[in-house]
């Protein structure tokens, strides 16, 4: 059992805090060098300090109250303008900054649930109809919110198919949901068929544009082939969309938005019997940080259209090279057809295992996103990935040789771990498992503080029948391998 921590007795001095701080740092990924390819999205130093100015000019302000902070309201209401118009609203689309893509997605689940509860009150199980590669968020939001969600599977290109979601349509359906593009393999499901679908069914359409919203408009403007995703397409009724990834505002700041009041409307909460006063809330949050506002309108305001062009172009003509340099690779493929700075990558039947290639790559030093069913490796190609792509292909093809030479090994560490995982056909298991990672990593009577060298991507080592399963699966993999060539 580790001693408890408690408050320093005595206050510390300021200057052993921030040495603290640093070194700690040290031990994170050095994310400024290019060695992660997701979760941090940087334009430069100078837009680094903006935001940090900002962000400490309202660092006190609690936006609570949209009232009490006159300065804030300001902002978030043209945050929200600029928003819609990059997303081609019209003057009727409205909607609130929130904490990040979850709260977005949880906030819209629960909009149309209320609202589903107000004009169809016979329905009493509510359902979404939904990919199988829709973002957990809404799987989360529902599990809360005691809703069904109904997945359907995508096409060979890993894109949502209208029919197979239609096929799931009941009349317990309250939303189809949908994403602009898929987290995972940066692939566009196709919007304007699946809201031709959500208008004859008179269906509410969401979306999720978390990770595309302040990207994929760019990339359409430079002539990429995007196809229609947003609020010109008849049918989608509200839009999800990340302020805090290709928005560069700082960390905290999501826009949600919907076609018209008569949806958003149902997302405000209001409580009248409270004895400390009337209690009204437009958004999940009761205390918003002023900051993360203040951030994201500076942000917009700095970059303005040219620079967020200009940063696109940058990354997209990045994006495409490295795209061509993994095709290269004879080993290689690229999952379903990205439209934008996404790209998901694995071997041709996973020959050689491509949890090995992972491995070795995070032992030369990168930060690496490892994907499921099927297992790939993710790329979210940023300004800071570009000056070191060359190192990294270097170090992958390394890592394809090795992986070849040693036709037995094993992936190990995190990358074993998450391709056991993978791997396992009773998902359950794979739940129960996944839960008591997080137990042990927040039961402070069985956790022991991390030594030096240890890092924070470290997961607990692997349960013995998990491994035991691993070989049998193997097992067969390699004798239905056997067979195939037989034929």
């Amino acid at each position: 059992m580790s001693e408890r921590i408690s408050i320093p007795t005595r206050g510390r001095n300021k200057d052993t805090i921030l040495d603290e701080l640093y070194k700690l740092h040290l031990n994170d990924v050095p994310w400024k060098k290019g060695r992660a390819w997701s979760m941090v999205y940087y334009v430069d130093d100078e837009h680094q300090r903006l935001l940090e100015q900002a962000y400490n000019s309202f660092f006190s302000e609690n936006y609570l109250n949209p009232f009490a902070f006159q300065s804030l309201k300001k902002m978030e209401l043209e945050v929200i303008q600029m928003t819609a118009s990059l997303l081609n609203g019209d003057e009727n689309v409205t909607g609130t900054m929130t904490s990040g893509g979850t709260e977005s997605i949880f906030l819209a689940v629960y909009t149309y649930r209320e609202r589903a509860r107000q004009l169809f009150p016979h329905i009493k199980q509510p359902e979404i109809v939904a990919s199988t590669t829709i973002h957990p968020a809404f799987e989360k939001a529902a599990h809360i919110l005691n809703i069904v969600v109904k997945k359907a599977a995508v096409d060979q290109n890993l894109c949502a198919q209208p029919q197979a979601l239609e096929m799931l349509i009941s009349p317990n359906t309250i939303l189809i949901a949908a994403s602009a593009p898929t987290y995972p393999h940066g692939v566009l499901d196709p919007i304007a068929e699946i809201a031709t679908l959500a208008l004859a069914k008179k269906i509410p359409f969401h979306v999720d544009c978390c990770i595309g919203g302040f990207m994929l408009p760019w990339v359409e403007k430079l002539g990429y082939p995007v196809a229609p995703f947003d609020f010109r397409v008849p049918g989608v009724t509200s839009i999800s969309a990340d302020a805090h990834k290709f928005g560069y505002g700082a960390k905290g700041a999501s826009v949600l938005l919907y076609r018209n009041m008569n949806y958003l409307k149902h997302q405000f909460y209001v409580a009248t019997d409270w004895p400390g006063g009337i209690y009204a809330s437009p958004t999940l949050l009761g205390s918003r940080p002023g900051g993360a506002i203040a951030a994201t309108w500076s942000a917009m305001q700095a970059l303005g259209q040219d620079g967020y062009l200009r940063i696109a172009e940058e990354i997209m003509q990045a994006t495409c090279q490295i795209r061509k340099a993994l095709e290269d690779i004879p080993e290689i493929i690229i999952l379903g057809i990205p439209v934008m700075n996404i790209i998901a990558y694995s071997t041709r039947d996973n020959q050689p295992d491509i949890f090995v290639i992972a491995d070795q790559l995070e032992q030369k030093g990168w930060m690496l996103d490892r994907q499921q069913l099927p297992n790939s490796i993710h790329l979210t190609v940023m300004r800071q990935n570009i000056p070191v792509f060359d190192q990294y292909l270097e170090d992958l093809k390394a890592s394809i040789i090795f992986a070849k030479e040693h036709p037995g090994a094993t992936a190990k560490g995190n990358a074993a771990l998450y391709g056991l995982m993978a791997r396992i056909p009773f998902r359950g298991m794979v739940e129960k498992n996944v839960r008591k990672i997080f137990e042990e990593l927040y039961d402070f009577s069985k956790t022991i503080p991390p030594q030096e060298e240890e890092t924070a991507s470290t997961l607990p080592p692997a349960p013995l029948w998990m491994g035991q399963l691993n070989r049998v699966l193997t097992a067969v993999a390699r004798l239905k391998g056997f067979w195939k060539k037989r034929r």
